[in-house]
């Protein structure tokens, strides 16, 4: 006797779960590459600001820097202009 298997399927539900978990991997292995990429280019900014001596900011400053940084290159959102007319530190 011998028997083959011609078609092999998932249940619906499980095929769709499957998919679901894949779109999920694909999703967060994006997400890394592009908070690597923004860590990788806030720092560079970092140095080249230090490097050139065109901005001094203290810690405090730097750390608001970087976070406005993060936000604009991480979001999935256009970043939207902020004008200043005062200083933020008095």
């Amino acid at each position: 006797m011998e028997a083959r298997l011609t078609h092999l399927a998932y249940a619906p539900e499980i095929a769709q779960a499957m998919l679901r978990r894949q779109q999920a991997q694909a999703i967060i292995a994006a997400r890394q590459k592009i908070v690597e990429g923004a860590v990788g280019m806030v720092a560079m900014v970092l140095e080249q600001l230090g490097e050139q001596g065109v901005v001094r900011r203290d810690e405090e400053r730097k750390a608001a820097m970087v976070n406005n940084l993060l936000v604009a290159l991480v979001s999935e959102s256009e970043a939207q202009p902020v004008l200043n007319t005062g200083s933020l530190y008095q």
